[in-house]
């Protein structure tokens, strides 16, 4: 049997359109290897940093230096915006960006025939149709990820994302649906709803008045589904109308990742982020007037050009006033063909690092008050499989590790307990 391997940089996004890929191989009669001894190498690529960059070409070459005869097939954002310096890295045979991707098998199979390069990469930016990639079975059987949209229009100055995904496309809500009920059937009881920028969902379908909330609650009608997460959103789409129908879908997960990305609004403004602090700061309010115990997470960006220190002080305030039960620190990293590129006042790395120490320990100060204030009190939690030395661990539906000994019969079941001690970011329950 042939064998493949995939390597996935990057977020969860690629994640599901990696095993998406996977799944096509499969039905093609491939194997799935985690060895390097394979027939076809598959590399879904990264570009938010160029650090990114960097790690898609050191595995390109690692994967070379350990099998010469593999088909190497690079794909993703990486390829999509720099589909030439990939075609120039000696012993890549497939170069696929963030389209095409339902057609890798037999593109791998006619590099091997015919041992040319094949290069199918094109303007995403005329991209009006989303690519149907879709997972019936994964690794995990407690939770799938559902890819809902495609794309973002946000132009966000220091992100080059819109380059490599394109415009925003909504995926069809009947085939959403068909694809959870298969996960359903095939005993996932959780549905993670993702996409490159989700609370655009329906914002392309001009003919349907349908949004993200749509999605959500016909979800929600699926029987065998107990529980519904939504991947990153942003504050401009959660308002109260939209709380009001998201509440009477009881299977919703109260954990909400709401980037911030800064604390002064002169730099949102200058990051051209689409809401100030004071708009941010109402809608954290709102949720947690709906959803008490909610889990609110969110991503900073620090040293981004022209930030001040009174700039960073104002995160700081930001931070002490929201009380974040997690905060995705990010130094800033100059990303060649944005806007935040070419602006002066570029902050010193040393600068960065300081700020990012200073945000980081403010983030685990409100991460352990927030995981303190669930211990003692009845929580759900959907357990895994797994055995971890000797525990067996799941998640709230705040997002919350919570692990307890072993045993078998509580696998992917949820299950009432109380937690009385904390570990590090993890409960323990007895």
């Amino acid at each position: 049997m042939k064998k493949v391997k995939f390597s996935t940089l990057g977020c969860k996004v690629n994640q599901y359109e990696t095993e998406a890929m996977a799944e096509l191989f499969v039905k093609n009669g491939y194997e799935i290897t985690e060895d390097y001894n394979c027939d076809v190498f598959v590399l879904n690529t990264c570009t938010v940093t160029n650090l990114s960059d960097r790690k898609s070409r050191q595995q390109i070459s690692k994967i070379r230096s350990e099998n010469s005869n593999a088909v190497i097939a690079v794909v993703g954002c990486y390829s999509q915006v720099s589909p030439d310096e990939i075609e120039n890295i000696q012993g890549v045979n497939v170069i696929l960006g963030t389209k095409y991707r339902k057609e890798i098998v037999e593109l791998c199979e006619l590099a091997k025939s015919s041992n040319k390069t094949i290069n199918k990469v094109e303007n995403i930016g005329k991209n009006r149709e989303f690519e149907e990639l879709t997972i019936n079975t994964e690794h995990s059987m407690t939770r799938a990820y559902i890819k809902i949209q495609e794309g973002c229009s946000q132009f966000c100055s220091y992100c080059i994302i819109p380059y490599a995904r394109g415009p925003i496309r909504s995926r069809n809500i009947r085939d959403i649906v068909l694809e959870a009920k298969r996960l359903a059937d095939n005993g996932f009881k959780e549905i993670v709803l993702t996409g490159i920028h989700v609370a655009s969902y329906g914002k392309d379908l001009e003919n349907e008045d349908i949004g993200l909330i749509d999605v959500i609650e016909d979800i929600g009608q699926i029987d065998k589904i107990k529980r519904i997460r939504l991947s990153s959103l942003e504050p401009r789409i959660v308002d109260k109308q939209f709380l009001d129908r998201l509440s009477k879908v009881e299977q919703f997960c109260d954990h909400f990742h709401l980037s911030l990305q800064s604390g002064s609004d002169s730099i949102l403004q200058s990051m051209n982020r689409k809401y100030d602090t004071d708009l941010y700061e109402k809608t954290i309010n709102l949720i947690r007037e709906y959803y008490p115990n909610a889990a609110i997470t969110t991503d900073i960006i620090v040293g981004f050009p022209g930030e001040t220190d009174e700039d960073f002080e104002k995160t700081l305030n930001f931070v002490d006033k929201i009380q974040f039960s997690k905060i995705h620190v990010f130094k800033y990293s100059n990303r060649k063909g944005t806007v935040a590129s070419k602006m002066k006042n570029q902050v010193s790395g040393v600068v960065k690092k300081e700020r990012s120490k200073l945000l980081i320990e403010k983030s685990k100060y409100y991460t352990d008050k927030f995981l303190d204030n669930m211990l003692n009190q009845p929580i759900k939690v959907l357990f895994e499989s797994k055995n971890d030395d000797g525990y067996i661990k799941g998640y709230t539906t705040n997002y919350i590790r919570v692990k307890r000994e072993y045993n078998p019969n509580l696998s992917n079941k949820i299950i009432d307990v109380i937690c009385n001690r904390r570990e590090n970011e993890e409960l323990v329950c007895e």
